[in-house]
Formats: structure tokens, C-alpha cells, sequence
């Protein structure tokens, strides 16, 4: 009976709060029509020149195909290889394809005619993906393709699995769950209990008969039930926006949701317990969330980390969150395809919520 008046107490303070319904508000449209576009990591507006040595038809086709592809911007035709260069090492441009002189000869004939393809690769993954996307539309044209001096023709088939049309969006709209229980349900308990250290209200309710763990409890369901909520109106604006819909069971999906709820809201409450100001609170709690965000798989994937650092996603819940969610949510996973993830998720939990409860000091 106490707990339930403790939680009707939370209700009416985030009701009485000025900033908190407006943010529950506005949160999962940030989430669903802003961030799917922002946290783009497709490569795009990639800056081309291209050097036609052949002037033909065909080469004048290809040409156009570049011209046409919504992933270049073609920057025109330039008179030599050297022209062309000059402009990439100004930053003016990208990738330089450079077609040979008997380009359309070598097709009519039956021969494979080698475009060459010279990519600024002081980034990376904008060359590299540039010079990808130009091999394709040559290859395509029947071309072979030469890669600053690697010379490769390959007849290639692609199946592409789950998102047929490698929808940058559908990858990163259920991952972006992450990012809101750790809002909803990490920074907002703990710095609610910090603000009332500052205030001093916190005393009043430390000198009461009220037990650690109802305390606890009344301060974190209010924000797991409003994080579930957020997380539906989410769901249903990623399905009315994008035509994105869960292919599994939504329940796996709440499941592990309230898994990783369980864990911030117990990562947030210990910081809290630790801290004394709200200041102190913020900077420990982003120096944690940084680091769990950026080696988690939200972004690029955890295998292309080195093998030290990879080390650190099996101890980091954000990881085992998007990994189960996206094997529910894209590929349709049952319960046997993540119940490893569950396990890990419900072990790092039930540690960080014994670990909070513990934390806590209350002088009765």
C-alpha cells in the first residue's frame, strides 16, 4: 500500500514539472522523424569528375549513368587525368573515373575495356564506397574496373536478406530504442534523485519508515511505464512514417526493452547514490553512455573493432539490447535465436539493481 501512494507521489511531481510532459512529448518524434535521417551512415554526395578519353556513345552512356546515380554529384567532364587530380587534391572532388580511349571498341569487340577509378582515400569510407558504388555501375555497363593499378571483372549475384532494399532506416530505427530507455529511464532517475538531494526533500523521506527498496521501486516504474509508452508511439510512428513494422514478436521486443530499463534505471540510481549534485551526476553518467553508445554495434558493426575493444561488449547491455532487437525486429528472431542476449541483459540487470539497492543510504 505504501509503494502505491510513493508512486502516486512521482505521477503528480512529473505532472507538476514543466519540462518533463513536454519532453515526453517531443522525444519519440525526435526519435522516429529526426534521428532515422540524421544517423544516416550511408555514404552519399559523393563528388565525381570524370576524364572521357573515348567520346563515344557508349562512354557518353556511361557517363550518364554516373550523371544519373543519386550517390554521385557530378562535378562534369575534365580535359586529362592530371586536370582531374588537381581537383581532388584541392578537395573539390572525390573519385576521378578516368574511360580509355577505345572504350566502345573493346565492347563492340567483346572485350573488356578497364576503367580506371582514383579515389581521395583521406577518408576512408567515403573512397572506398565511392570507388564500390562507381565498380558497380561499370561493371553493369560490361567494363572491368582498375582500382589505381587492381584490375577485377566478376559476374556477381546479390541476395540482400531482411532489407531487400538496404534501407539505411530499417537498421537503425530499432537500435534507436536504446538510445530512449537510457534517456527515459537512466538520466531521468537519477538526476530526480539528485535534484533532491539538493533541494533537501530527500531527508524528510529518509527519516520515514518507508523501506530501500520501495523507495527505489516508486522511483523508477513511473518511468518504465512511461518508457514503454514512449517506445509503442514510437513503434507506431516508425510503422505510419516509414511502412517499418516489427517482423517478430513485439513481446520479445517489450521483454528485452525492459531488460535494458532495468539496467539504466539501476546504472542511474547508483551514479546518484554516488553523487551530490546534479553537475557531478551528468558528466559521470555521459562519460558511460558515450562509451557504451560507440562500442555497442549502434553504429558500425562490433567486429570491425579491434579485439581489445571488442572485449568490452560482452559486459556492455547496450550491445546484447541491439543485437536482440534488431534479430526480433529485422529478421523475425523467436525467443531461441536471443535468449543468450536475454540471459546476458537479465544477469548485468539483477547485478546493477542489487548494486543500487545496496548503494543507497538511508538514515531511519
Amino acid at each position: 500500500m505504501t509503494l502505491k501512494y510513493l508512486i502516486h507521489k512521482e505521477f503528480l511531481q512529473i505532472r507538476r514539472n514543466s519540462f518533463l510532459p513536454r519532453l515526453i512529448f517531443v522525444f519519440p518524434i525526435m526519435i522516429m522523424c529526426v534521428m532515422p535521417w540524421v544517423m544516416n551512415m550511408e555514404v552519399k554526395n559523393i563528388v565525381v569528375d570524370v576524364v572521357d578519353n573515348d567520346r563515344s556513345s557508349l562512354s557518353q552512356q556511361l557517363v550518364h549513368k554516373v550523371e544519373a546515380s543519386h550517390y554521385f554529384i557530378f562535378n562534369g567532364q575534365k580535359a586529362s587525368y592530371a586536370e582531374a587530380l588537381q581537383e581532388v587534391e584541392h578537395a573539390q572532388a572525390d573519385v576521378v573515373m578516368v574511360i580509355p580511349p577505345d572504350y566502345e571498341k573493346e565492347l563492340t569487340n567483346g572485350r573488356l575495356p578497364q576503367v580506371l577509378i582514383a579515389a581521395n582515400a583521406v577518408n576512408g569510407t567515403k573512397g572506398s564506397m565511392g570507388s564500390a558504388y562507381l565498380a558497380q555501375i561499370i561493371a553493369s555497363s560490361g567494363g572491368s574496373v582498375s582500382v589505381m593499378g587492381n584490375t577485377g571483372h566478376s559476374s556477381i549475384n546479390v541476395l540482400s536478406l531482411y532489407n531487400k532494399n538496404q534501407n539505411y532506416k530499417v537498421f537503425m530505427i530499432p537500435a534507436l530504442m536504446a538510445i530512449l530507455m537510457m534517456m527515459l529511464c537512466g538520466f531521468l532517475p537519477a538526476l530526480n534523485i539528485v535534484g533532491e538531494k539538493e533541494a533537501g526533500t530527500i531527508e524528510q523521506m529518509n527519516v520515514t519508515p518507508v523501506r530501500k527498496w520501495e523507495f527505489i521501486l516508486a522511483k523508477l516504474i513511473p518511468y518504465w511505464l512511461i518508457a514503454l509508452f514512449v517506445m509503442s508511439v514510437c513503434f507506431l510512428l516508425a510503422w505510419l512514417v516509414y511502412g517499418i513494422t516489427c517482423q517478430g514478436n513485439l513481446a520479445l521486443v517489450y521483454l528485452i526493452a525492459m531488460l535494458l530499463a532495468f539496467f539504466w534505471s539501476s546504472f542511474g540510481l547508483i551514479i546518484s547514490n554516488y553523487s551530490d549534485t546534479m553537475q557531478q551526476a551528468i558528466f559521470v553518467m555521459w562519460f558511460f553512455v558515450v562509451c557504451m553508445m560507440l562500442l555497442s554495434g549502434l553504429f558500425t558493426p562490433t567486429r570491425s573493432m579491434p579485439s581489445w575493444a571488442y572485449l568490452t561488449t560482452y559486459i556492455n547491455p547496450m550491445h546484447y539490447f541491439i543485437d536482440a532487437i534488431r534479430t526480433v525486429f529485422i529478421r523475425g528472431g523467436d525467443f531461441q535465436s536471443i535468449y543468450h542476449q536475454v540471459l546476458a541483459l537479465a544477469g548485468i540487470a539483477l547485478f546493477m539493481g542489487g548494486w543500487a539497492v545496496l548503494s543507497y543510504r538511508k538514515n531511519s
